[in-house]
């Protein structure tokens, strides 16, 4: 398989219901707006108003020190655990954290890392589960430096990490002084689930971010918080990888219109999603994961249809979804409204009784 993204299949028809991903959203005219009267400056000399205005805002809503502006939130996690660790370290995650199954060996590449993944159900490693995979500190073994959790856990089916256990992740961490990454790709997600605020979510984690391309609407862009210690130690690796950018204020005044209009909106996908779920369970032979915030995995074989030609049927109608660990992922955001989710769950009965 080729790595280059294939381009859209002119024989297709059009998209009219993308459930693909979060990340599919365009933005909003009011955030092309705000783009185009931003003020700008250079991103990398320091001197760009809104990039520092954003970086602010996020380290504030995290209740951290200082914050950095970066392209994606996987150069997030890049950079933030090149900032933690030591060639030869080992990070401790859950199995099908993205740091693990989707960001292509690249801290193992750059870092000389090893990443050790944990079991756990729903995306999910339990305190007892990391206790049970530490080991002590010898000369034979991997520093453990490191224990990252990724909120809301995306193969897991966007459920959502409880405050008791991430409290008392941070306590085991420290217990064994190891710091603590926060993959935050849909944190705010998490918070508008559970009334949590996001500082509150965050409070004892060394490093956590927020992606501003999922269900924020943003079109590119995410921010790290910590220390200022810490931030000065990415920037150096945001530079190497180039990230560094020139007059960013442009797509950073996206994000902080983002916080600013379109997180408690969060609850309508988190609506949909349900409504999706609860339409599908009424399908025979689908199995579906009730969802906790935007994301809903079902498989259909028990209907008679496997998933990808499920996916291969309602693309044929206009309709795109993803596979992901066997099964398919439809993702709401805000470009998804309700009647979207009735014409869907329509197809999908229409596919099913076809099969």
């Amino acid at each position: 398989m080729p790595f280059t993204p294939a381009r859209p299949d002119p024989s297709q028809p059009p998209v009219r219901i993308n459930l693909l991903s979060d990340t599919q959203t365009r933005p909003t005219p009011a955030m092309r707006a705000a783009m185009a009267a931003a003020e700008v400056g250079d991103e990398q000399v320091g001197d760009d108003p809104t990039v520092n205005a954003l970086c602010d805002q996020v380290a504030d809503l995290l209740g951290k020190e200082a914050a950095v502006f970066m392209p994606s939130g996987t150069m997030c996690n890049v950079a933030g655990l090149l900032a933690h660790c030591r060639p030869g370290d080992e990070i401790l995650a859950h199995r099908t954290a993205h740091i693990l199954s989707r960001e292509g060996g690249t801290h193992a590449a750059l870092g000389g890392f090893q990443i050790t993944g944990l079991d756990g159900a729903d995306g999910k490693f339990s305190p007892d589960a990391l206790r049970a995979a530490l080991h002590p500190r010898t000369r034979y073994e991997a520093a453990q430096t490191l224990v990252s959790v990724e909120q809301t856990a995306n193969i897991g089916g966007g459920t959502i990490w409880a405050k008791s256990d991430l409290d008392a992740i941070v306590a085991i961490a420290r217990e064994r002084g190891m710091a603590t990454h926060m993959d935050g790709a849909r944190l705010l997600n998490a918070c508008v689930a559970t009334g949590i605020s996001a500082r509150n979510m965050t409070i004892g984690w060394d490093s956590a971010w927020i992606d501003f391309s999922k269900g924020l609407g943003a079109p590119v862009g995410a921010v790290l918080a910590g220390t200022r210690d810490y931030i000065d130690a990415v920037w150096r690796w945001k530079q190497g990888l180039g990230g560094a950018m020139r007059q960013a204020g442009i797509v950073a005044a996206a994000c902080i219109h983002a916080l600013d209009h379109h997180v408690d909106r969060l609850a309508d996908d988190h609506a949909n999603a349900r409504a999706l779920a609860g339409g599908l369970a009424q399908i025979d032979g689908i199995d579906v994961q009730q969802p906790e915030t935007n994301l809903v995995f079902f498989d259909p074989a028990g209907a008679g249809i496997s998933a990808a030609d499920m996916v291969k049927a309602l693309r044929a109608r206009g309709v795109t979804l993803a596979t992901m660990d066997g099964r398919i992922r439809a993702c709401t955001h805000l470009d998804v409204d309700a009647a979207m989710i009735d014409d869907t769950l329509g197809m999908v009965r229409e596919i099913v009784r076809g099969a």
